[in-house]
């Protein structure tokens, strides 16, 4: 088996370099990776629809894996041409590369395709409707890949985290070993999601689809439980305080706060809870609570 990985120094890249290698072959290329050697300059620059279309077309991959994507939702609202072309022009583009090479496509998508109403999670026949610019060119993204008629996995999934670059938790334990009082947005609900975890079940997936072509399709994949944003806070800064890690914020000065009371370009869904029940099925997994993978992050963060 050939795989082909776009996007491969993201979070949620770095982690499939690990859990797609014992699959078959794996070509990894990210923006500024030179391309294969009969065609050095070709880059896998999602801001180049055609650019990444004739790499897949050179590669012949059977399987290819997008984990590219533009991801600063905030920024997203002032470059939407940009986000489009990355978020869903050029996965489009290689989804009609997929479907003429009887490749199967993997794509991540994301909560923000809702609106976030109600307190029910959404299970994957749930009406959308993105508030942002991020989210509409994600959905965009996922429809483009429906209507090419190629094989497709399309793993919806929220409040993405990882050991390696930057994160929330990263954030609130500087902060905490910083400041007297800590603000944290308590009104959004979601699970926090390892890239690990989500590597995990995607070489799971690509190994159970390629065994039976009908479990293709698009699936909701988040670690199991919920949280806010504050209780996700207060729970990495208490581990950190248990596990001997310098916090100068005490527990009862680390305050919920409405998400009116902090403004930003693009709108975030409250209701990012989502139903996993279906991959769960037809993949026979179980998804760990999501304070176990954070549990492992900082262990490895901290170097506990």
């Amino acid at each position: 088996m050939k795989i082909l990985l776009l996007g491969k120094g993201g979070q949620v890249g770095w982690e499939l370099q690990r859990a797609l290698a014992p699959l078959g072959e794996l070509l990894a290329f990210d923006f500024d990776t030179p391309g294969p050697a009969q065609a050095p300059d070709l880059r896998a620059d999602f801001s180049q629809p055609d650019q990444v279309a004739q790499l897949v077309r050179l590669l012949k991959p059977d399987v290819i894996v997008n984990a590219a994507a533009h991801t600063a939702v905030d920024k997203a609202e002032s470059e939407p041409l940009l986000a489009s072309q990355i978020n869903a022009q050029t996965p489009g583009l290689i989804a009609v590369e997929a479907a003429r090479l009887g490749a199967l496509l993997v794509h991540y998508s994301t909560d923000y395709v809702f609106d976030g109403s109600g307190h029910a999670a959404r299970n994957e026949a749930s009406v959308t409707g993105p508030l942002s610019v991020y989210g509409q060119t994600k959905l965009e993204g996922e429809q483009a890949i429906q209507a090419s008629g190629c094989r497709h996995l399309i793993f919806r999934t929220s409040w993405v985290y990882a050991a390696r670059g930057g994160n929330f938790a990263r954030t609130m334990l500087r902060l905490a070993a910083e400041r007297d009082q800590l603000k944290v947005i308590s009104d959004q609900i979601g699970a926090p999601t390892g890239a690990d975890l989500l590597a995990d079940v995607t070489a799971h997936a690509i190994r159970a689809v390629a065994a039976q072509a009908d479990l293709s399709g698009l699936y909701h994949v988040a670690a199991s439980g919920e949280t806010s944003w504050f209780d996700y806070a207060k729970f990495v800064i208490e581990w950190a305080r248990a596990n001997g890690q310098s916090i100068k914020v005490a527990p009862d000065a680390i305050l919920p706060i409405p998400t009116s009371d902090y403004p930003t370009p693009a709108q975030r869904p409250l209701n990012s809870r989502l139903d996993t029940s279906h991959i769960q099925r037809a993949l026979g997994l179980s998804l760990p609570h999501w304070q176990q993978g954070v549990e492992r992050m900082l262990t490895e963060i901290l170097g506990r």
